[in-house]
């Protein structure tokens, strides 16, 4: 057999002869990446782009039904037709059509907006033309979302509470990172003329004379320039009322000319409107500022300056007594998350490099070790220069990206450990320099080493594609790991070597020495100890003392214990394991051992059949907010929705009696910001109210449960009657739909609500447990008053349609003649009648019509009730619509400790034999819409996957046999997720333990490709078949057992929620460890899939990898026996 020279890697070689000049890279990329890591922006959640438009038109008095008919359907129609669109959602509701278009993911935003507005444009001839307001497209920015709320409240009236916190608004808003401060609670000003409707009429006016006469009177209007001796002066008409009185004084003459002073009539009042919303901070009424942030911004700086404001003007511009406190604030969340997951990153660090250590050494464990924030360092760079390419990569650092750096902590160590273990080795085993062992050693690993990173990689290019809301999501998972895994190629083959040429020694060069080594080193950290205490702070100086107390721990007891584990126990392990190989490749046994792998295979998803682990879309924990929802009946008004808050208040609060230590505020909110955040209001609902309870740090808890305590809440409010009520944790995640979501389809309302008691019959028969209460979105007990006109009588009379109807809406809603204006500010002037006639139908009836009588030329007044008839009745509160079919779903959360995945198997086993109308049509959308489609994506990421994986390594091998052994450790580390989640008996989520199987596919990959390369490698070079395979397993021994020891000690950290403040460590030595918290529950199912799974397929690699190599090798060389025979 012909014997083949080593490799060489010329770039690698470029970079030993050029120390410097990597040297100087590195500085530079450090300094770079430090900075660009400062500079970004930071939040809990990525910015999320989805192309969503809603279209807004508001048509006054105009019922559901009319809305749907004379608006939403032209243009739902119109929308029909343009490209890109997956669906199309639409709510019409009492004076507004709120249709929402969702674009497929990909569509560039303001292309769709467009499309929007053409297909909108189209639609507006077959709208009425006396729209209130022209349908308006506005882009949906998931962005934007309330970040803190600033309450103002103190013993001052409300009108100057208001002034307060408008002035506080007005600097809020005037901060770079905020979008807008929307105020809640407060009372909005305006001049109300209230008219006499007797006094009125008796004097022959209108309510279009009053209209023209205040309007024709507030006026300012420039004439123009006058010329006075050479000197050009504007000449100015000043009408504009200075004060209330000079409005009561104003003449209002009819159309037949009587006259008459506007006091005579009607009462003019100084006034607040009519209010339609209340906010409580712990019982207390306040005036809220709702702070959005603006996209794209930094969310810690956007709440720290918001709290600079705050304490500057209280302690420079407001009054002593005034009160304001923050609420709510994002950023505390943000800044938990965001320590949390960098602790454990540091912790994960640590766990990597003490395995490391003893496998390596020292001095080689920081080599490799050095190689994780130098990579996280560059892919922070890689992703700004992209972010400058391709806009919608906005990077920000939230907790997706940052669990992407903590995945592939054990990941990006793999290329460094490969190729410092392969220069450790041959530096040790071979008399050669290190120079020339840094250069073998980097050329003899490159093409495994990156295919193996190439294999990495492909898993997570499909997710780069993942469509809707949860992809958009999820992105930056892929695009921070993928940007990491090729930084950790340069760092490998850049860095590393340089760092060995200029740092590493022989095995026997590490053990203990004279302790006089460590007298200088000592003293320089001592000093630089001292200087820090005095002069930076204490926290450094303990941190370089207790690098001091590591240093020397290293050196009498790590060092030692390393020597001996490497010069005795692995040695001795090795053996084992080459005698072990040695047996299994013997004989027939290669077939037995095979086919005990693939009999495990089978009988792990028996019994994943048989005993299947709970399912769930995505995983929640224990809830930072509590959140109180109350919907009263359509058309119930503020106050009395606010009174049965009170009510609710007062029984949420007595169950917070005992916990009060780990609660922070109670807050609610009537009328406005009351709605479920998944389906949020367009208009203010004061049938709707909220109340929201927030719960200290996880670790400041006492180990208290706030899911208890949602549980006795969601006790204690369910026999308040005449409400409905549901109580829910905060989303984990991106918004998505109901656990429970029936949707109906079809085009009788009628026929929907017999399907409707159908489903819920059938529910009750089949008892479903579990569901909190099914909730229709269809409400037909919106109370009202329908005016018929007789439309003969009218038309005899002269008389239209919309004088009446315009009459009436100008008496009961009132109408805006003209503004009010003062230094700051213009308030509305409204015109209706009184509250004592406009609150009495029999009055209503009683105007009279003016109109002018064109037969005879004069003005004639004619009774409402002479034309008209009243009928009380109810109808529709909202009519949805999808894909432009009338749709009704009943929805519900569920109750503590059931499965959703459970509980809608059962819902749909009871509701599938419902024979339905043709054209009628059921099916389970929300949460399961959304999980369906997620696990479509998933499979044919994997699929994708799988397929990108082979490609690269049948061009790497030439062969199609070597690829398929590697494979089935893909496929046979199933058996390590499925029964790791089985005998824990875990939850699996089909969001993140589907991403880390699809992560894990490509991890898996990496090594076998290692030991297979390695195994070719040693056959080239003149090895027999049996001896290439010993030894190529006993050899890659090390680099595979690392990687995957790496990888899994890098996310042990995160599993199992263990979490060390270090900054407290080293200012306070207080460590506050604690285990738990947020993050583990939302990324443990990913990150023990990866553990379970990388665990089971390390032993596939080094055992099963060889025996089907073996077996793959002996069959090919029989078949290369026969065709000599045969030829």
């Amino acid at each position: 057999m012909v014997m083949r020279e080593h490799k060489g890697l010329a770039f690698t070689n470029w970079c030993i002869e050029n120390k410097t000049t990597v040297y100087i890279f590195i500085i530079m990329v450090t300094i770079a990446g430090v900075f660009t890591y400062q500079n970004l922006p930071k939040e809990s959640y990525p910015e999320i782009v989805v192309p969503q438009m809603v279209v807004t038109t508001f048509n006054y008095g105009t019922s559901p039904e009319d809305v749907e008919n004379l608006i939403t359907k032209p243009i739902e129609k119109e929308l029909k037709t343009v490209k890109g669109i997956k669906k199309v959602t639409s709510n019409s509701i009492q004076d507004l059509s709120a249709v929402i278009v969702e674009f497929n993911t990909g569509e560039d935003v303001a292309e769709a907006k467009q499309r929007t507005k053409d297909a909108v444009d189209k639609a507006r001839t077959e709208l009425p033309d006396d729209l209130d307001q022209e349908p308006d497209v506005q882009e949906l920015d998931f962005s934007e979302f309330p970040v803190m709320q600033v309450n103002v409240s103190g013993n001052f009236p409300l009108k100057k509470l208001k002034e307060f916190a408008e002035v506080l608004q007005d600097e809020i808003e005037a901060l770079p990172q905020v979008r807008r401060a929307d105020l809640i609670g407060a009372l909005n000003r305006e001049i109300q003329i209230n008219v006499d409707l007797y006094r009125m009429q008796a004097a022959g006016i209108n309510f279009s004379n009053i209209q023209q006469a205040v309007a024709g009177e507030n006026i300012n209007i420039s004439g123009g320039d006058l010329n006075v001796n050479d000197v050009r002066r504007t000449l100015r008409v000043t009408g504009e009322f200075k004060n209330i009185k000079s409005l009561q004084d104003i003449v209002i003459r009819s159309s037949t000319g009587n006259t008459v002073f506007l006091k005579e009539i009607a009462t003019v009042e100084d006034s607040y409107e009519e209010r339609q919303d209340f906010a409580r901070l712990n019982g207390n009424p306040v005036i809220s500022l709702s702070v959005i942030k603006r996209s794209g911004q930094n969310l810690i700086e956007a709440s720290d300056n918001v709290q600079q404001i705050v304490e500057r003007m209280k302690a420079e511009t407001f009054p002593e007594g005034l009160n304001i406190t923050i609420t709510g604030d994002q950023s505390d969340q943000t800044r938990t998350d965001l320590n949390d997951l960098l602790n454990t990153i540091i912790l994960g660090f640590i766990f990597v490099v003490l395995v490391l250590m003893f496998f390596m050494g020292t001095r080689d464990a920081i080599f490799v070790a050095l190689s994780v924030p130098l990579s996280a360092l560059l892919a922070f760079l890689i992703l700004k220069v992209v972010g400058y390419f391709m806009p919608e990569i906005n990077l920000t650092l939230n907790f997706m990206v940052m669990f992407a750096f903590l995945l592939g902590l054990g990941i990006v160590v793999d290329d460094a450990i490969v190729v410092i273990e392969n220069t450790h080795r041959i530096f040790n085993s071979e008399n050669i320099s290190i120079k020339d062992a840094a250069k073998k050693a980097a050329g003899e690993v490159f093409i495994p080493v990156l295919s193996g990173t190439i294999t990495t990689i492909a898993p997570f290019v499909p997710l780069l594609f993942w469509p809707g809301l949860i992809g958009e999501f999820m992105k930056f998972l892929p695009i921070t790991l993928i940007a990491t895994l090729f930084a950790s190629l340069v760092v490998a083959y850049v860095m590393n070597p340089v760092f060995a040429v200029s740092f590493m020694t022989k095995h026997d060069a590490e053990s203990a020495g004279d302790a006089r080594k460590l007298i200088k080193p000592l003293l320089i950290m001592g000093v630089i100890a001292v200087l820090c205490y005095i002069g930076v702070g204490v926290g450094l100086g303990n941190f370089i003392v207790f690098l001091m107390l590591i240093y020397v721990i290293n050196h009498y007891v790590f060092t030692p214990a390393i020597y001996k584990f490497q010069h005795n126990l692995w040695p001795r392990f090795m053996h084992q394991y080459r005698r072990f190989i040695s047996f299994a490749i013997t004989g027939r046994r290669p077939v037995y051992f095979l086919l005990g792998v693939i009999g495990l295979f089978i009988f792990t998803f028996g019994i994943f059949g048989a005993f299947p682990p709970p399912v769930e879309f995505f995983p929640s924990g224990e809830p930072n907010f509590v959140y109180v929802y109350n919907k009263m009946p359509i058309g119930t008004d503020a106050t009395k929705t606010d009174s049965v808050t009170k009510l609710i208040e007062a029984r949420v609060n007595k169950v917070l009696v005992p916990h009060k230590d780990i609660v922070t505020s109670v807050i609610s909110n009537v009328g406005i910001g009351a709605g479920d955040p998944i389906n949020p209001d367009l208009t203010i609902t004061p049938h709707k109210s909220k109340v929201t309870v927030a719960f200290v740090k996880f670790e400041e808890r006492l180990h208290v449960s706030t899911k208890e305590i949602l549980e006795k809440i969601r006790a204690s409010v369910q026999d308040i009657p005449g409400t409905e009520l549901s109580v829910e944790q905060e989303s984990g995640g991106p918004q998505v739909g109901k656990p429970v979501s029936i949707e109906m389809a079809g085009a009788d309302f009628n026929e929907l609500l017999k399907i409707q008691r159908m489903v819920r019959a059938a529910i009750a028969k089949a008892g479903v447990q579990g569901i909190e209460e099914l909730k229709s979105d269809l409400v037909l007990n919106k109370p009202e008053i329908i005016v018929d006109i007789d439309r003969e009588k009218a038309a005899r009379e002269g008389i239209s349609t919309a004088q009446i109807a315009g009459e009436i809406r100008t008496a009961l809603y009132g109408l805006e003649v003209s503004q009010y204006r003062e230094a700051k500010d213009e308030y509305p002037i409204m015109v209706r009648l009184d509250t004592t006639y406009r609150n009495r139908i029999e009055d209503i009836l009683a105007m009279n019509i003016s109109y002018l009588d064109m037969a005879s030329g004069r003005f004639r007044q004619v009774p409402l009730n002479a034309v008209a008839d009243v009928r009380y009745g109810t109808s529709f509160s909202s009519i949805n619509r999808k894909n432009q079919e009338r749709l009704v779903t009943l929805s519900s959360n569920l109750l503590t400790g059931y499965n959703a995945n459970e509980v809608v198997a059962q819902v749909q086993e009871a509701i599938n034999d419902l024979e339905l109308p043709a054209g009628y049509t059921i099916k389970m959308g929300g949460e399961q819409e959304d999980q369906q489609e997620t696990f479509l994506f998933l499979i044919t990421a994997l699929a994708t996957a799988v397929a990108l994986i082979f490609i690269v390594l049948v061009t790497q091998f030439n062969s199609v046999s070597k690829p398929i052994i590697i494979f089935m450790t893909i496929l046979f580390s199933f058996i390590g997720v499925l029964l790791g989640f089985i005998i824990f008996g875990m939850t699996l989520s089909i969001l993140m333990t589907g991403v880390g199987i699809v992560a894990l596919a490509g991890i898996v990959v990496k090594n076998g490709i290692i030991l297979i390369e390695f195994t070719d490698e040693l056959r080239l070079r003149g090895k027999d078949l049996r001896t290439a395979v010993i030894e190529g397993g006993a050899t890659r021994l090390n680099p595979v057992i690392l990687t995957a020891a790496a990888c899994v000690l890098g996310l042990i950290p995160l599993a199992i929620g263990l979490n060390v403040n270090f900054v407290s460590l080293f200012t306070h030595l207080n460590p506050e460890i604690f285990i738990g918290g947020q993050s583990s529950v939302f990324w443990g199912p990913l990150a023990w899939t990866i553990i379970f799974g990388l665990t089971f397929s390390t032993f596939l690699t080094l055992v099963i990898v060889p025996v089907m190599y073996m077996l793959v090798e002996r069959v090919r060389q029989k078949m290369t026996r026969r065709s000599k025979v045969v030829a």
